[in-house]
C-alpha cells in the first residue's frame, strides 16, 4: 500500500514566489532607510562643521580695545591773521607700538599739524563737513612715514576733544 500524500504540505514553487517578493520589498525599504540616515548624518555633519568654523573665527579675533593718544593743545593763527584756532586732538591708533612710535616722533608730527592748522581759513571751519575734512587731512599728515625709509602709520581716527575759533 502506498503512503498517502500529505495534503497540508505546500508546493515549493508556490512558496518561493511570495518569499521573493517580500525579500525584495525588505531590501528596498532597507536601502531607502540607509539613504535617509546617510543623508541626515551628512547634513548634520555639514551643519556642525559650519558652526564650528564661525565659532573658531569669533574666538580667534576677540574685540580689541581702542588705543588713543591725546596730543597737546594746538593754538595757531588762522589765515587772515585776525583769528586763532585752539584745539585738542586725540588720535585712535592700531596698537601700543604705534603710540610709542608717534611719541618718539612727536616734534615732527606737531610741526606737520601746526603747518596744516595754520593754513586754514576761519570761515571754512564753521561747518561739520569742514571739520570732518580737517580731521581727514590731519589723519593723512600723521599717517605719512616719519622716516625717509619708514612705513606709514596706522591712524584709525582723529577726534577733536576741543575746537575753539576766536
Amino acid at each position: 500500500m502506498a503512503a498517502p500524500a500529505a495534503p497540508d504540505v505546500p508546493d515549493e514553487t508556490e512558496e518561493a514566489a511570495p518569499a521573493g517578493k517580500s525579500k525584495k520589498k525588505l531590501f528596498i525599504i532597507l536601502g531607502i532607510l540607509v539613504l535617509v540616515l546617510a543623508g541626515g548624518g551628512a547634513g548634520a555633519w555639514f551643519l556642525t562643521q559650519g558652526g564650528d568654523t564661525h565659532k573658531k573665527e569669533a574666538k580667534a579675533e576677540p574685540a580689541k580695545e581702542p588705543v588713543f593718544l591725546a596730543l597737546e593743545t594746538f593754538t595757531v593763527n588762522l589765515q587772515g591773521g585776525e583769528q586763532f584756532l585752539q584745539t585738542d586732538i586725540t588720535l585712535q591708533v592700531a596698537d601700543q607700538a604705534q603710540v610709542d612710535t608717534l611719541k618718539l616722533h612727536m616734534p615732527r608730527i606737531r610741526s606737520r599739524l601746526l603747518t596744516l592748522l595754520s593754513s586754514q581759513h576761519p570761515e571754512e571751519l564753521t561747518t561739520a563737513e569742514a571739520k570732518e575734512k580737517l580731521a581727514h587731512d590731519i589723519q593723512a599728515q600723521v599717517a605719512q612715514p616719519l622716516d625717509a625709509k619708514g612705513k606709514p602709520q596706522q591712524i584709525e581716527d582723529v577726534l577733536f576733544t576741543s575746537f575753539v575759533i576766536q
